[in-house]
């Protein structure tokens, strides 16, 4: 018993040092490696009048908070504003959000009174224009300034079919558990994406801001969980690069708890499961060996493999501590049983204080990485049953 245990610990253990760190140390040191022999490539802004038309789409339902403020942010990016759709399409929302769209004349309206889900909006934004640069962004974002430029100029490239811009969070004071643990997160995930990027392909778009070639858009299956992700990934299925600009920034209001950003999270973590089944040809490593080795590494072992490896490693380590007679690795697992008990005993700490948060915000994450990995296995047990609605399920922001 004890060997197996041993060997459950170990290979755990390296799933889940890879799965969160490993990954992205070795695409950074293979960058250094390379950017000793190959220099970077350098792309400049094309001036005004070879700039394309982007339509923006913005798919919303019940945002009549953010409307004004998402309507003037739009309004006052930077681009030609013949060039510059702004397309707002309602789904089903009876707050009032279309009454307040109507009052802005420079947008277009595409109102449905029945609420069909956020994927049958962007199709239908979609159709209703011929613009060869779809840019879609969430209702409660604001976009910087640069955003539209910064995207459009990485389709000078051809080889690029899709753009993922960054999203942020706003420093609210006072910020709850769940809007710091998700800013970490996305600090993190913006520093994968661009190595991402710089590697090969980025994998896989955010709906706060990301573009596409209006070609290469495939009206997507209206059960869709994960439109952002599903969109960007068959561009790239395609055999197109999704490229990550960083300066292009979709700033938002983090949740409010983590009640809040769990309903979200279990919702995503479906979706991840659904791309799983829609992506195969993405699991084939004769494919293209580049893109399924960061869909693997960056994406699939976080939704398959990493959750469990987080329980085995756990058990393992407390078996070969508690019930095996020392040996002479007896020290690392001791080790390693002690410290998961102090991520746990700190997720506890966080799980507590969640309405009250302190301002040492190393209780912050040990909660919100627990928290998400939970998502993730109810996430799995909601696509198996297969109840996770297509409708928008709001979650609460903090601002």
């Amino acid at each position: 018993m004890g060997s197996v245990a041993e060997i459950i610990f170990w290979f755990s253990g390296l799933i889940i040092l890879y799965t969160f760190v490993g990954y992205g140390l070795l695409l950074w040191l293979f960058l250094k490696i390379k950017q000793v022999f190959v220099p970077r490539k350098l792309l400049l802004a094309p001036g005004d009048r070879d700039l394309p038309e982007v339509s923006l789409i913005i798919a919303a339902y019940n945002e009549k908070a953010y409307v004004d403020a998402k309507i003037r942010n739009s309004l006052s990016l930077d681009y030609p504003r013949e060039k510059l759709k702004i397309i707002w399409v309602n789904d089903g929302s009876d707050d009032g959000t279309p009454e307040l769209v109507e009052a802005y004349p420079e947008v277009t309206l595409l109102h449905n009174p029945r609420r069909s889900g956020k994927i049958e909006a962007m199709n239908r934004g979609v159709a209703f224009t011929a613009s060869p640069i779809l840019m879609f962004s969430d209702a409660n974002t604001l976009l910087s300034v640069n955003s539209v430029r910064a995207v459009v100029r990485h389709f000078q490239d051809p080889e690029v079919g899709c753009v993922a811009g960054e999203k942020q969070f706003f420093q609210d004071a006072n910020q709850p558990v769940a809007a710091v643990g998700e800013g970490l997160y996305w600090k993190i995930e913006s520093w994968l994406k661009r190595l991402d990027y710089e590697f090969y392909s980025t994998i896989g778009a955010t709906g706060e801001l990301f573009a596409v070639r209006r070609e290469l858009f495939r009206p997507t299956e209206p059960d869709t969980l994960l439109d952002d992700f599903m969109i960007s990934m068959r561009v790239a299925q395609l055999g197109y690069r999704v490229a990550y600009e960083p300066s292009a920034v979709a700033s938002e209001h983090g949740s409010s708890n983590v009640r809040e950003e769990l309903k979200r999270k279990v919702r995503i973590a479906a979706g991840c499961y659904q791309s799983l089944c829609r992506l195969k040809k993405l699991l084939n490593p004769f494919f293209r060996f580049r893109l399924f080795f960061q869909y693997f590494s960056h994406k699939v072992l976080r939704w398959t493999l990493a959750p469990l490896a987080l329980v085995s490693l756990f058990v393992s380590s407390a078996y070969l501590v508690v019930w095996q007679a020392p040996g002479r690795l007896f020290v690392w697992y001791a080790l390693a049983f002690c410290l998961q008990m102090g991520i746990y005993l700190l997720a506890i700490v966080g799980y507590f204080t969640q309405d009250r948060p302190s301002r040492v915000r190393l209780l912050y994450t040990p909660f919100y990485f627990v928290a998400m990995n939970y998502a993730m296995v109810k996430g799995f047990f909601r696509f198996l049953n297969g109840n996770q609605s297509v409708l928008w399920e709001k979650a609460k922001r903090n601002g």
